[in-house]
């Protein structure tokens, strides 16, 4: 039995072990990354293929088939993979659900403290001298705020978002959702459930979290911006096609918006040309929520365990 890695690099760039899959095959091929131009040339052959972000086009997998029956994601998304043609090949597909909850929540308070308490700017200034030239013991660059009493409105209320709920709850924040499903548990009793007008414009900061589906592609755009306060925050660590980056840059620029940290964009790698990279009050990381080492371990754990599962007959975590 074959089993190919595609783009193993950054899930694991050196601090993790690959050994694993030798318990299932002792034909195991990694690669670090994978040129479009390679991904059939490298994968003939596989009955297990493993990607994360590699497009596995309606094409590819009709050359890889009959000999392809599982794909083995390491992401939860799975929009690299053409479902139709899967279907029509009977190849399971399993994601890794939930696995980066806690590393993605923390990114997003990170962003959140860096707009609120400006640290990096006030440590800049001290070491430039600033604080030691000035005639009084405390000083300002920027406006600083507190979160108790803020609202955090969350588009999207799945597990990312309800622990984002909880460390904003935490903080003293009010808490309001846009979700497609409103949750049953008592435990969410605090949280306002609302429609998306309501939250864009009742919002101190907005913090993305939906899946990425034609209802949310662009959901972000000229419209939906003009109905946040001038003084809100933006922000989005859930798809980059959730946002038109245009409009988002122009609100900036133009100071309709405070400001806006985002991991992820549109084309990743980042295209130079992005008008966010230039944008006013811009904050953008290189999609790293999910990359903590306790978060990957996590990530090739749940991957071992649904090779497994196929191995054994009963696949776990499917995607349809």
């Amino acid at each position: 039995m074959k089993i190919v890695n595609l783009d193993a690099y950054t899930t694991n760039p050196g601090d993790l072990s690959w050994n694993f899959l030798n318990e299932f095959s002792g034909d195991v091929h990694i690669y670090d990354r994978t040129a479009p131009a390679d991904v059939i040339s490298r994968a003939k052959g596989a009955e297990i293929l493993i990607v994360n972000k590699t497009v596995l086009t309606a094409e590819v997998i009709d050359a890889l088939s009959p000999q392809l029956k599982f794909i083995a994601l390491q992401s939860t998304g799975y929009n690299v993979v053409d479902m139709a043609s899967v279907h029509k090949n009977n190849i399971v597909v399993s994601n890794i659900p939930k696995y980066s909850t806690a590393a993605v929540a923390q990114l997003v308070f990170a962003f959140i403290l860096h707009f609120s308490n400006r640290v990096s700017l006030h440590n800049d200034s001290v070491h430039a001298g600033d604080w030691c030239r000035c005639p009084d013991f405390c000083y300002l660059k920027s406006p600083v705020f507190e979160l108790s009493g803020k609202t955090l409105g969350i588009i999207g209320f799945g597990s990312i978002g309800a622990e984002v709920a909880k460390i904003a709850a935490s903080f003293g924040m009010n808490i309001i959702a846009n979700t497609r499903t409103v949750p049953a548990d008592s435990k969410f009793k605090d949280i306002k459930f609302t429609e998306l007008d309501y939250l864009l414009s009742n919002s101190d900061i907005i913090t993305c979290h939906c899946p990425l589906t034609d209802k949310t592609r662009n959901m972000i755009n000229a419209e939906n911006i003009a109905k946040m306060k001038k003084s809100a925050y933006f922000i989005n660590t859930s798809r980059g096609d959730v946002v038109n980056e245009t409009a988002l840059a122009c609100a900036l620029n133009a100071g309709q918006l405070a400001g806006a940290a985002l991991d992820v964009l549109q084309t990743e790698p980042a295209d130079c040309s992005n008008p966010l990279l230039t944008a006013k009050n811009c904050i953008i990381t290189p999609h790293i929520a999910w990359a903590a080492l306790e978060t990957r371990r996590r990530l090739l754990d749940v991957l071992k365990s649904n090779i497994e599962a196929y191995l054994s007959g009963a696949p776990q975590n499917v995607v349809s």
